[in-house]
């Protein structure tokens, strides 16, 4: 299905050095956030006390947050969980203060504001379950951007899997700067996020180079630039539909999700729009970076030498 067709193929090779230069001062700038700030782990990986309460009627969470912000808890992650009634509380470790103590405090700052609640129960994550969750969570990672790797070289001609290779890369570390340099919260559902960002933005990758193989063998008058430039302005249809839809629901859970899915959906939009821009503006001009031929596709039919066509001996 198409909502338009673009009749003049966008020369998007002219400006692929551009592009790339772009792309490469953004990962860098990413690589220096990561290494000069460093993420912001949330409780999930640094440990700290989680506590569960009930309403008789649905409550209100920006009040709630008021509250415990009042109270002089910081870092405070308020979200329903299960029903409108239940809410779940998450709050990181704080020096010379323990889990009683902590559960008493946000209590007392509740019922202040709506006898009613009631403590349902208090778990205390420690920082040796945050770092095992950590260290599990980047396996994780790990684990799944070597399946696509392994996709990508038994899929496609080196050259091909090399350019997404590393225009997957380049998504998930520009994910992982922004949050390092703006210090939002990193947690589990933001580790989903980039996972899910990873299937999202090789898929595109896919679409694409599929394209550029087919037009290597049916465009034989035009050059490798002519070929990448069609291949990218004919799936073009495809994707804004495609990204403009993912796109409508991300932003939805960003502005409408409140505070739970509220980073999940940050790092989806920026995967998004970078693995748009990478699949189309660094995979494929790393391709004529990286030489790729017409004659890497096409098998060489001649005879050899001595050898007539049919086998025989000359």
């Amino acid at each position: 299905m198409e909502f338009f067709r673009i009749k003049h193929d966008i020369p998007f090779m002219r400006y692929g050095k551009i592009t790339t230069t772009i792309s490469l001062l953004t990962f860098l700038f990413a690589i220096w956030a990561l290494a000069y700030k460093g993420l912001n782990l949330g409780v999930d990986f640094t440990g700290g006390t989680v506590i569960e309460v009930a309403y008789r009627q649905p409550a209100q969470i920006d009040q709630i947050r008021d509250t415990l912000a009042k109270a002089g808890l910081t870092q405070v992650t308020v979200q329903t969980f299960g029903t409108a009634q239940d809410i779940l509380i998450r709050l990181p470790l704080h020096a010379g203060s323990t889990n009683a103590r902590t559960s008493d405090t946000v209590m007392a700052a509740l019922k202040a504001q709506n006898p009613d609640v009631s403590l349902k129960r208090v778990d205390f994550v420690g920082p040796q379950v945050g770092k095992e969750l950590y260290d599990n969570g980047a396996l994780a990672l790990l684990v799944v951007a070597g399946g696509i790797l392994l996709y990508l070289a038994l899929r496609f001609e080196w050259r091909f899997a090399v350019s997404a290779i590393i225009a997957n890369i380049h998504d998930v570390v520009i994910i992982l700067g922004c949050f390092a340099f703006f210090q939002w919260e990193f947690s589990l559902t933001v580790l989903a996020g980039i996972l899910a960002v990873l299937g999202y933005s090789v898929n595109e990758s896919v679409v694409v180079f599929d394209r550029i193989r087919e037009n290597l063998r049916k465009m034989r008058k035009a050059g490798i630039p002519e070929i990448i430039d069609n291949a990218i302005t004919t799936t073009m249809s495809r994707t804004v539909i495609t990204h403009g839809m993912t796109q409508t629901m991300v932003l939805s859970m960003l502005f409408f999700g409140g505070e739970a899915l509220h980073n999940f959906a940050l790092a989806l939009t920026i995967g998004i729009m970078f693995g748009i821009y990478s699949s189309v503006l660094v995979a494929s001009p790393l391709l004529l970076m990286l030489g790729v031929k017409r004659e890497h596709f096409i098998k060489n039919t001649a005879p050899r030498s001595g050898v007539t066509a049919d086998g025989a001996q000359v």
